[in-house]
């Protein structure tokens, strides 16, 4: 399991992949941690919570974020393609609260590869980019001990089959690690006493 799990994620690069749920932004920040390099993070003005890179630091340095707002859903796209591009980043994070629908998801998919980078729109629910290559469904689990316990499901693979995960964000190492589900059910029983 671990071996199907180190070949799905980092993401590929060159493409354009989606994630969704109250754990999406832990999602982007771990693989943002993990790509090393430069990190376009695209939000939309009118989106209330603010991005702090300093709070980020925890999974990358926050000197390699670029932060952007835009005025609406196709500036933002627009943005993201120019950015995915570019190649001057290693991912694009951008903030969505609509669907993206085929022809601008297909557009994203070629600058995507065009520039080697990897791009990742976050969603609300039961939107998502149609091109995308993976859909990922992220929601924090509870840990006495753990804040960065995590249940990652990936609902949508053009190159695999679908599949979930529990996983922890190792700070030190700056890498995402599977939990056993012997620890998981450990961590879930909380502190002994």
């Amino acid at each position: 399991m671990q071996d199907e799990f180190s070949t799905i994620f980092p993401l590929t690069r060159g493409r354009v992949h989606d994630a969704s749920g109250p754990g999406a932004a832990f999602f982007a920040a771990a693989l943002a941690g993990m790509t090393r390099g430069t990190v376009l993070w695209i939000k939309p003005a009118w989106f209330f919570e603010e991005i702090n890179p300093v709070a980020l630091s925890a999974f990358f340095d926050p000197r390699d974020i670029i932060l952007a707002r835009t005025a609406d859903q196709t500036e933002t796209l627009a943005a993201a393609e120019e950015g995915l591009r570019s190649g001057a980043v290693g991912l694009v994070v951008m903030e969505v609260d609509k669907p993206i629908e085929l022809t601008p998801g297909r557009r994203l998919q070629l600058a995507a590869e065009s520039g080697r980078s990897i791009g990742l729109s976050l969603h609300p629910e039961g939107a998502g980019n149609q091109a995308a290559t993976t859909r990922w469904f992220c929601k924090p689990l509870f840990s006495a001990s753990d804040s960065t316990l995590q249940a990652w499901s990936i609902i949508k693979n053009k190159t695999g089959t679908n599949n979930s995960w529990a996983v922890r964000w190792d700070e030190t190492a700056r890498r995402i690690r599977m939990v056993s589900k012997t620890a998981e059910r450990a961590a879930s029983q909380g502190p002994p006493g």
